[in-house]
Formats: C-alpha cells, sequence, structure tokens
C-alpha cells in the first residue's frame, strides 16, 4: 500500500513539472511566461546543486573504477618473416623458422594488436616473461590508435 501511494506521488509531481501549452492560445501569452519561469502563479524553475571538486572527483574516480575491469589482449612479438607458400607446405614437426630478428633484440608488445612498447624475454620458474624495457611515448600511441 505505502509503495502504491510512493508512486503515486512520483506520478503527480512529475506530472507538476511538465508545463502544458493551452490549445485555445495561439498567440504563446500564459505559455510563454512558464517556459520562462515568470508566470503569475509564483513558481520558479528548479534550482541545481554546485557540484564541488571532491564530487568531481568522486565520479571520476567511480568512472575509472568501471573502466579498470576491461580485460586486454596483451602479445609479444618474437619475430617475423616471410616464406613462399611451397616452402610453408614443406615445414614438418621438428622444422625451424628462422626470423629476422637476431637474439637479444627487444621484442615488441601490443596491447590489444596496437604497440605499447618494447622489451626483453626472460624466464622466471620454467615460464616466458617480458620485463619492459620502453613505453612508446603518448603521442606516438595515439598515432597507432587510428
Amino acid at each position: 500500500m505505502a509503495e502504491q501511494s510512493m508512486d503515486d506521488a512520483w506520478a503527480n509531481a512529475l506530472e507538476e513539472a511538465k508545463p502544458k501549452k493551452p490549445a485555445g492560445n495561439a498567440a504563446g501569452g500564459d505559455w510563454d511566461a512558464l517556459a520562462s519561469g515568470n508566470d503569475a502563479s509564483g513558481s520558479r524553475p528548479p534550482g541545481f546543486e554546485e557540484l564541488t571538486d571532491s564530487t568531481a572527483a568522486h565520479s571520476s574516480s567511480h568512472n575509472l573504477d568501471f573502466l579498470l575491469d576491461i580485460p586486454l589482449d596483451v602479445s609479444v612479438e618474437l619475430g617475423r618473416t616471410s616464406m613462399i607458400i611451397d616452402r610453408m607446405l614443406q615445414l614438418t614437426q621438428g622444422s625451424v623458422v628462422e626470423l629476422e630478428k637476431a637474439a637479444g633484440e627487444p621484442v615488441e608488445i601490443y596491447v590489444n594488436r596496437k604497440l605499447l612498447g618494447k622489451g626483453e624475454v626472460i624466464v622466471v620458474n620454467d615460464r616466458f616473461g617480458v620485463r619492459i624495457t620502453e613505453i612508446i611515448s603518448q603521442a606516438d600511441r595515439i598515432k597507432n590508435i587510428g
């Protein structure tokens, strides 16, 4: 019962907030006064609370927290090569594919297929990893986005 009366109260408040244009008033008259907030009944336009720096900081922090859960695909490119189809069809288990990069050269680090920086390959507990040695400049990252 209380929930029904609350719904009715909200419906009434929303209905009162909407100014209605009279059907027979072609010149505007009172409608223009209502729209500008200068009607004869003494009603005023709604007042809004001013945002403070702490409110904006909290809001932006909340927005950033939402972005922190977005998954990203991180990949590392060890090297590249090109070959003709005939050579590729000859590959078998145990074949060696020579890459254009020499051992010890930095590898490229990509986030969502966009270059982030360079690093060196490391092994920790029998697992490969990459130590980031260079992150490309913000201007270059922005160029790579497009």
